[in-house]
């Protein structure tokens, strides 16, 4: 690590997000030697969530217990953190990167590796936010274990809705189809949701109810009744936390499922690299229906190619170097007298 002329650090690489992806991202570069420091403002996604599953080994972990570990080990290989967020980023004179963060201050790096994840656009229906993440769900392989056998029923919002419902029926065989805002099925739809028992409930959702405790009891429909049910699946739309990236010129594209657009995603290559050299991401920023475990995946695959970048960047730079004034020798030679000197033990 370094310091700039105007007496900010400068690291390696700067990681913005500090979920599953820019930890594993961290902890694969703190250990490859290389300076650190991740930016998060301390606000997981999944934070309303009971526990992360799925994942390998720390099934049911709570979140913030699973951040706070990550955190433990990306420090005891050097890494640092910035509670904070970042608000915008430009290029440096020396091909860098300087990040301004909200708090005022500012970071440089010379890579920068994005793991902001995304933000969960949910239905503007009353009652349903304060709900998201407990009873209120969208993956069924991340909750659906919690709620099976008990009353699903799945708010559609969109053409993909029947799938999801047939999705549903997996863990529970009492599951009711509220149309509310989506396109009518058609007959092979509604012939699917028939044969699996799903029943189907016209009209749109005005609100959902509470029991003691806050838990979910029902789904108020517009004309007055309220169907009983214990969970409620929603198709969200998912937008990347990557606005601060505007200034290089880097914008989420549309992403789709099953040919339907699901939300927006930075577009990368198979490594991680954006279209902006020296620019990565890993997790859900860019791959929208990623679960923790393949995000963690992803950041230090992802973490592994920026090392490789940067040592492909210092081979170049010594290269030139040595073929200053000052190493008339050939590269043949120089190899020939490293070996040389490693065989007497030299």
């Amino acid at each position: 690590m370094k310091t700039s002329q105007d007496g900010e650090k400068r690291y390696d690489v700067v990681v913005v997000g500090g979920g599953a992806a820019g930890l594993s991202g961290a902890l694969t570069l703190g250990r490859a030697r290389r300076s650190v420091v991740v930016v998060d403002a301390g606000e997981p996604r999944n934070a309303p969530a009971e526990g992360v599953h799925g994942y390998l080994g720390r099934e049911g972990v709570d979140p913030r217990e699973l951040l706070a570990a990550g955190r433990a080990e990306v420090r005891r290989y050097g890494g640092v953190f910035r509670d904070a967020s970042a608000v915008a980023v430009e290029r440096c004179d020396d091909g860098g990167f300087r990040i301004a963060l909200d708090d005022g201050g500012a970071v440089h790096g010379r890579r920068l590796l994005v793991t902001a994840g995304l933000v969960d656009e949910l239905p503007e229906v009353p009652g349903l936010a304060a709900l998201w993440g407990k009873d209120v769900l969208h993956c069924p392989y991340c909750h659906g274990w919690e709620v099976r056998d008990q009353p699903v029923g799945v708010l559609a919002t969109g053409p993909l809705a029947v799938r999801q419902a047939l999705l549903w029926r997996q863990w529970s065989e009492d599951v009711t189809y509220f149309r509310h805002t989506a396109p009518e099925p058609d007959e092979e739809q509604y012939e699917q949701l028939a044969a699996r028992g799903i029943g189907v409930v016209e009209g749109e959702v005005a609100a959902v109810e509470t029991a003691a405790g806050g838990r979910l009891s029902g789904v108020r429909l517009a004309g007055g009744t309220t169907v009983p049910c214990r969970a409620l699946a929603v198709a969200p739309r998912f937008t990347a936390r990557v606005g601060f990236l505007a200034p290089l010129g880097l914008e989420p594209v549309e992403q789709e499922s099953n040919g339907h657009v699901i939300g927006s995603a930075l577009a990368v290559d198979a490594s991680g690299a954006t279209a902006v050299p020296g620019v990565w991401a890993a997790g859900n920023a860019v791959q929208l229906m990623e679960q923790v475990v393949g995000v963690a995946a992803a950041g230090a695959r992802t973490a592994a190619a920026v090392n490789a970048d940067l040592v492909a960047e210092e081979t170049r730079r010594a290269v030139a170097a040595r073929r200053g004034p000052f190493s008339p020798e050939s590269e043949r030679a120089v190899c020939e007298r490293v070996l040389g000197a490693r065989r007497h033990g030299l």
